[in-house]
Order: C-alpha cells, then structure tokens, then sequence
C-alpha cells in the first residue's frame, strides 16, 4: 500500500502542466507537393505552356472607350443608312421603277449598288433586288476568300450592268438580260495586297485560272445564267453572270 501510494506520488510530480505546454493553435499541414502522375494528368487539360500548378483565372476583359463604343455604334447607323433590299450587306441608293424608251428593257424597283459583303465595286450598278443579293451571297461565300484568307478580295471590276441592248451586241437578237437589270458582268478582282487578278489573263495562269475556274462554277447556283471565257468569244475578258428565269433550269458554261 506504501509502495503505491509513493509511486502514485513521484507520478504526480514527474507530469508536466499540459495546460501550460499545449500550443495555442494547431500548426498548419505542410504542403505537399503534386505527385509526377497527378502533375501529368493536370496538364493534359491545360493550354500548352501554362504550369499544371499556376491559378487559372480568366482576365477580365478590358473595358470599352467611349470613344471605340460610338465608333462602333456610328459605323453600324451608316449601315443602316447605305443599306437596299433589306440586307446591311448590300449598300447603295434605291432608285425605283427605272423605265426606258426601248420595249422590253427597264427595270422595276431598281437598286444602285456600290458595295456587296463590304467588297466593293469599281462602279455603281443599276440592278434589281434579287441580282443584287445573288452578287452578295455568291461574294460572301466563293469571291470574298478565294484568293487566300489572308488577301481577300476588296473590289470587283464591273464591266457592265444595266443597258438596253440586245444580247452579246447583235443585231435583231433578244433584249439582253443587262437590259432588264438583271444581269453584271465581272471582269477582274482587286486583292488587299493591291495585285489585280484579269479574267482575261488570269483564266490561262496556273494558280489564278484554278481559282477563276472555281469561282465562275461557284456562281452557277446564286445565278441561273453563267457564262465564262470557255462559253465564247463575246465572254472571253469576263464572267456574265444573270437571274434570269429558264425554263430548264440553269445555263452555265
């Protein structure tokens, strides 16, 4: 009993106060750092260059000058402006019924038309709505980009647009399609870089008469009538490209 109760006693006086050396916080877990394999599998999801381990936090977008904003907004009114055939992307001036003494030629709501998918023409051409928006959809889809996307078109030389004459400038032959406002003829397509690609010399050249070719093929769908220098003589310095209605459907050659 003796024993015990000493050895309950040296106990007591050997415990250090634990009130007095418990931290007063819980100390932080170290980090540790990625294993090779979690380091790998983060980077499969990453942009090329950025650290699996760097915060990937979006930068807010810089804000808009006043300036850049009414730039913006003033562009868009001048659109608006320019626009004919309820499309921002044929601009012009609308000029109405636009007869002629000559039976069979005149046109009906007739358009002047400067620019198309923002490629403009060398001159204004009398048309009607529907040629207009034929010229802008094959533009916008097979002329604008078909020289390379980093040297678009920027303008399309126009050979001829309304006049009442008969068909190639014969004699007795039908009013032509360019009589009726219905048809333009492209003779050449200006590049940003400033180079003029002919249909006249451009049709035989290796890279030019490629994409030519494929540019006239691409007509024939927002056109019903087109016809190239392979068609004939009367065509051989430009494409004639028309809305006219055939009962068979398109003529294209």
């Amino acid at each position: 009993m003796r024993l015990g109760a000493a050895l309950l006693a040296l106990g007591l006086f050997a415990t250090p106060d634990l009130a007095a050396t418990a931290p007063e916080s819980s100390p932080r877990p170290q980090h540790r750092p990625a294993s090779p394999q979690t380091q790998a599998l983060a980077a499969l999801s990453l942009p090329q260059g950025v650290s699996p381990v760097a915060p990937l936090v979006a930068p807010r977008p810089a804000a808009r000058s006043p300036e850049f904003t009414q730039e913006i907004l003033f562009g868009r009114a001048k659109k608006r402006r320019g626009a004919v055939c309820g499309d921002l992307e044929i601009q012009g001036a609308e000029v109405g019924d636009f007869p002629d003494t000559t039976p069979g030629c005149g046109i009906s709501d007739a358009v002047r038309v400067t620019s198309v998918a923002g490629v403009t023409l060398s001159q204004s051409a009398l048309m009607t709505c529907d040629t207009a928006k034929a010229l802008r959809k094959w533009v916008e889809k097979d002329v604008e980009k078909a020289f390379g996307r980093g040297n678009r078109v920027v303008s399309l030389r126009v050979a001829a647009h309304y006049t009442c004459r008969p068909r190639n400038n014969q004699a007795g032959a039908k009013i032509s399609e360019h009589g009726r406002g219905r048809a333009i003829d492209i003779s050449a397509f200006t590049l940003a870089d400033g180079r003029t690609v002919t249909v006249l010399e451009g049709w035989q050249e290796r890279q030019n008469g490629k994409t030519l070719k494929r540019i006239w093929k691409a007509a024939c769908g927002p056109f019903s009538t087109v016809l190239g220098p392979e068609s004939d003589v009367h065509h051989r310095d430009h494409l004639h490209l028309d809305t006219a209605r055939h009962g068979n459907g398109r003529y294209c050659r």
